[in-house]
């Protein structure tokens, strides 16, 4: 079977800062796979490489079998994108939003309706399509963002940050949304989060990343088994503690440049 997405040596740098070193990935299709790693880790440049917000060289990345170099226009009608920064406009209705992207995606016009009703029904914002988004709450923006991008159906799913800025109960809402999407559909789910207990309770497999190279994979109870057999104390580790033993001390040290601290900071303050 056609991995959902392969990183093969992806490699990526901003002028002499080597964001991605080397980044070896496959996910399979119809798993929910979390990217975890402290700011400054590569997540984010990884998620703009596949998705083609960034140029990568041909056989560095590939989507359902569709080179992100050579076919970007195929792999960008595979994928649906929610960014860390806010992409709903507050000055239309939810159900506004989710028709621009409709026809960002270019779903013909006779389908168009059905088919935002049908992304805004399955993140549960049926009965508030119509209220202006400015009216919306941090958990309900995120789930109409959610819709945006569930619009063109797509077969892989990115999640970049999706519960940022949330409270308790709108991230497990958020969630709840996604993985009734994926089990109806059978769609790939590829997520970054800084949240370990997201990614311990809703992710089949993890890669921890981290300096732009992947530390340790696998599924979240293998790692944490593995390293309860290490420390062979009778602990009970955490996906937590597994990321502080791959990544040692950088992961307190590495935050990041200013800027993806505010970026991160705006957005979870806009998402209230």
């Amino acid at each position: 079977m056609t991995n959902a997405l392969t990183c093969d040596g992806l490699r990526y740098s901003f002028g002499d800062t080597l964001a991605v070193a080397g980044l070896d990935l496959s996910v399979t299709q119809g798993e929910i796979f979390g990217l975890l790693g402290p700011n400054g880790a590569g997540k984010t440049t990884a998620i703009r490489c596949v998705t083609t917000l960034l140029p990568v060289q041909p056989g560095m990345v590939r989507v359902f079998d569709r080179d992100a170099a050579e076919d970007r226009m195929a792999v960008r009608r595979l994928l649906g994108y929610v960014p860390q920064q806010l992409s709903a406009d507050a000055r239309l209705t939810g159900r506004e939003n989710v028709s621009l992207f409709a026809r960002v995606f270019d779903i013909p016009r006779r389908e168009r309706a059905a088919r935002v009703e049908q992304a805004l029904e399955a993140v549960g914002l049926t009965d508030v399509a119509d209220r202006m988004a400015a009216t919306f709450s941090g958990g309900m923006i995120r789930r109409l963002e959610l819709a945006q991008a569930l619009v063109s159906a797509p077969r892989l799913l990115m999640l970049d940050e999706p519960t940022i800025g949330l409270d308790p109960i709108a991230r497990t809402s958020v969630w709840e949304h996604i993985q009734a999407v994926r089990a109806a559909t059978g769609m790939t789910v590829l997520v970054t989060t800084h949240y370990m207990d997201e990614a311990d309770q809703y992710c089949d497999r993890v890669a921890l990343m981290h300096q732009g190279l992947i530390r340790a994979m696998g599924a979240p109870g293998e790692l944490t088994a593995e390293l309860r057999e290490r420390r062979g104390d009778g602990s009970a580790p955490t996906l937590e503690d597994v990321f502080r033993e791959v990544a040692g001390s950088g992961l307190d040290e590495e935050g990041g440049k200013f800027r993806d601290v505010r970026r991160t900071r705006n957005t979870a303050r806009r998402l209230g």
